[in-house]
C-alpha cells in the first residue's frame, strides 16, 4: 500500500496528507476548491518548516514530503490507482454520503474506503458502497503530525482483513491504533463530548467563569489544556455536530447540546477559526484572553 488519495484540504485533510507523505506515501490530496488546496499546502510547509527549526527533520526531508504530495479538484482524476482513500470532509452526513457514492463509482472494488469521521456511523457510510467490507473509520487526532492516537473503528460490515491493514498501516506512520465498534461517537468523542458540554453548561449556570472552569480542569485533572479552550480548538461547530449526532443516535438527554453552545454557532463564534469563541483569538492563537461576551 503505498499510493493514497485524501479528501478534503482542511485542518484535518491536509494534516493526514503530511503525515503519509512524510512516512513515504504517494498522496493525492482532493479538494474541490483550489483555495482550499493552495491554503493546505501552505499549511504543511508552515508545518514542515517548524519541524525543520527544531530540527526534527532536514530540509531535504521537508522537499521530498512536499513532493510527494499532488493535488487534484476531481475524485475520478484523484483516485485513480490509489490503494486506500481517506475521506476527511466537514462532519457532515449528507456529505460524507455524497463522497462515498462517488468513491464507490471512481475506485475500484478491492480499494479501502476510510473515513475521518469522528462520530458519524461508519456502517451507515459503508450502506452506500458496493462492497461495505473494504469500508472503516481511521479517526485521526488534531493536529494529526503529532498525535500519536488513531481511532480504527469498524462497521458492521468491516472485513477482519481491512481492519488488520489499516491497523498495521497506522503503525506505520508511527502512530498507535485503538480499534473500537461502531457507536455514535465511537470513544474518543463519547466520553469528551459530554465533559465538553458540561463544562458549557457549568459556565451557562453561572458557576464559574471561563478561566476558572479550564484551570479547575488543568490542575486539578492534569488536562493539559481546559475544556473550553479545547472546544474553541476543536472548534464549537464540530462540537456541536458531534453532540447532535450522539443526542440523534442515543436519544439519550445527556448528550443533548446546552443552548449556550448552540446559539455561540448560531452567532458564529466557533473558536479559534473564527478569531472567538470562549476567548478571544483577535491578537494571539493561544487561550490568553477571554471574550468579552465572558469577562
Amino acid at each position: 500500500m503505498k499510493n493514497i488519495a485524501v479528501i478534503g484540504a482542511g485542518t484535518m485533510g491536509n494534516g493526514i496528507a503530511h503525515t503519509f507523505a512524510q512516512s513515504g506515501f504517494t498522496v493525492k490530496l482532493i479538494d474541490v476548491s483550489e483555495k482550499s488546496l493552495d491554503k493546505g499546502m501552505a499549511t504543511i510547509a508552515g508545518n514542515l518548516d517548524r519541524m525543520v527549526t527544531k530540527g526534527t527533520i532536514t530540509e531535504d526531508d521537508k522537499m521530498k514530503t512536499i513532493r510527494n504530495i499532488i493535488t487534484y479538484t476531481d475524485i475520478k482524476d484523484g483516485v485513480v490507482g490509489v490503494d486506500l482513500v481517506v475521506e476527511a470532509a466537514t462532519e457532515n452526513v449528507e456529505l460524507k454520503l455524497n463522497i462515498f457514492k462517488q468513491l464507490n463509482e471512481a475506485c475500484s472494488h478491492d480499494t479501502i474506503l476510510a473515513t475521518n469521521t469522528s462520530s458519524i456511523s461508519i456502517t451507515q457510510i459503508g450502506a452506500v458502497v458496493t462492497h461495505p467490507e473494504r469500508v472503516i473509520g481511521m479517526h485521526f487526532m488534531n493536529p494529526v503530525p503529532i498525535m500519536k492516537l488513531v481511532e480504527i473503528i469498524r462497521g458492521y460490515n468491516t472485513s477482519d482483513e481491512v481492519t488488520k491493514s489499516i491497523m498495521d498501516l497506522s503503525e506505520k506512520l508511527g502512530k498507535t491504533p485503538v480499534e473500537v465498534n461502531d457507536y455514535p461517537g465511537f470513544v474518543a468523542n463519547r466520553i469528551l463530548m459530554p465533559m465538553i458540554n458540561e463544562s458549557i453548561e457549568t459556565l451557562y449556570n453561572g458557576v464559574a467563569g471561563v478561566y476558572e472552569i479550564d484551570t479547575v480542569m488543568k490542575l486539578g485533572m492534569a488536562h493539559p489544556m481546559g475544556p473550553l479552550q479545547l472546544a474553541d480548538f476543536i472548534g464549537l461547530d464540530v462540537c456541536l455536530a458531534i453532540l447532535n449526532v450522539m443526542y440523534e443516535g442515543f436519544k439519550n438527554p445527556k448528550y443533548a447540546p446546552c443552548p449556550l453552545l448552540v446559539n455561540m454557532v448560531r452567532a458564529g463564534k466557533l473558536g479559534v477559526k473564527s478569531g472567538e469563541g470562549f476567548y478571544d483569538y483577535s491578537e494571539s492563537r493561544k487561550a490568553e484572553k477571554v471574550a468579552k461576551q465572558f469577562s
